[in-house]
């Protein structure tokens, strides 16, 4: 465990001497490992140990967890991982990682995190030591400056396909937040269809609920709890449930929309939104962790293993996505082709040998775009004596 941070400091710095890497954008997030457990550990495990049960993203909450976090560079390259109890808050872990990367000397970067990190002593610590941060916000917080930046009148720009911006600047002097709005006409028109599926279904709910008379009260307490419904659901001036049209009207205006914001006024409103929307490299990696290299299913249970696996998975990562950059292919589609090169024995009378079978043109590219010798044709020739 010691050995740790310095082991993920000397692997990165080598890499970035190795590809001459810069590292001016840093994205951040977590995500949740569960763990396979017999019963006698079920009963075991608590809230003491360092796996611990916690909100799942996933939704396995009825598993113990540790939250991995990960952050990587703009071309999906990661920079350094952490591990933290499974009960451990997005919102509690910033200031950690900003203090574990000041002694990188990765000069000044700017860090791009998600909704759930964002907080005012958040985002305070992310401009120390020179830093700057793009940051999601809440759209749906309540907070005065929020409900004012998506309120400012102003036309849209777009900046690439199905991506529109606008920019926004709430506040005068040290209370001063640039803002940039980001639209999405694709997403607007899924949402919309989403949420009217849902209005459909829950208007035949109400119908329904009205010509109940048996277990009325049981019924109620379902569609309040229903999680698709009850967000749209208030009570009229008679006691019965009906559609919140308020709250409809509410979502319609934040249809397919992100609120981002930035302390770094030299970037300009395109480069915060696209920024911003580079965030899915981090969600990228996390999916090659556990697909790809399959970091679960995890049966350790000391601290120091589970450490230690995940760091292996993180080196692995890091090979993956340089493959990857070299290539200029998937991960999937270099392995596919490469696990066709084999080594075949043949045996006789007059002894054994063995030979690789001979490169396609797909498998002498890929080789060579990764700076990799091709295997020699005979491997051992081993005459009888």
């Amino acid at each position: 465990m010691e050995l740790e941070p310095e082991l993920q400091r000397r692997v990165y710095h080598q890499v970035a001497d190795l590809l001459n890497l810069e590292v001016d954008l840093l994205f951040f997030d977590t995500t949740n490992i569960d763990f396979c457990l017999d019963e006698q550990e079920r009963t075991e495990d608590g809230e003491k140990g360092f796996r611990t049960y916690g909100h799942s993203k996933e939704k396995r909450d009825d598993l113990p967890l540790v939250v991995v976090g990960l952050a990587v560079t703009r071309d999906g390259i990661p920079v350094r991982c952490w591990v933290w109890p499974g009960h451990t808050a997005d919102v509690s872990v910033v200031s950690e990682v900003k203090k574990d990367l000041i002694g990188w000397k990765l000069g000044r970067v700017v860090t791009v995190v998600d909704r759930g990190f964002t907080s005012h002593e958040n985002l305070r610590t992310l401009q120390t030591a020179g830093g700057h941060y793009i940051a999601g916000e809440k759209m749906r917080s309540g907070q005065a400056f929020t409900e004012e930046a998506l309120a400012r009148a102003g036309r849209y720009r777009t900046v690439r396909d199905n991506v529109e911006i606008k920019e926004i600047v709430v506040g005068e002097g040290e209370a001063m937040r640039r803002f940039v709005l980001i639209r999405n006409p694709a997403e607007a028109a899924r949402d919309r269809r989403r949420r009217n599926e849902i209005l459909v279904a829950l208007r035949k709910e109400l119908r329904t609920l009205a010509q109940t008379s048996k277990d009325y009260a049981a019924a109620l307490d379902r569609l309040r709890s229903n999680r698709r419904f009850r967000c749209y659901l208030t009570t009229g001036r008679g006691g019965e449930p009906k559609v919140d049209n308020a709250k409809v009207r509410s979502e319609e205006r934040l249809d397919g929309k992100y609120l981002v914001s930035t302390s770094d006024d030299t970037l300009t409103p395109e480069d915060v939104a696209l920024g911003y929307r580079q965030l899915l490299e981090v969600k990228s990696c996390f999916r090659t962790l556990k697909t790809s290299l399959e970091i679960r299913p995890v049966y350790h249970r000391l601290e120091s293993r589970i450490r230690a696996h995940v760091v292996l998975c993180w080196m692995a990562l890091l090979l993956v996505r340089l493959c990857e950059e070299e290539v200029g292919r998937s991960w999937d589609d270099i392995r596919n082709v490469m696990q066709r090169l084999h080594v075949i024995t043949y045996r006789s009378a007059d002894g054994e040998a063995q030979q690789c079978t001979e490169l396609t043109s797909d498998q002498q590219q890929i080789l060579g775009s990764a700076h990799v010798p091709a295997p020699a044709r005979l491997f051992t020739l081993r005459p009888t004596v």
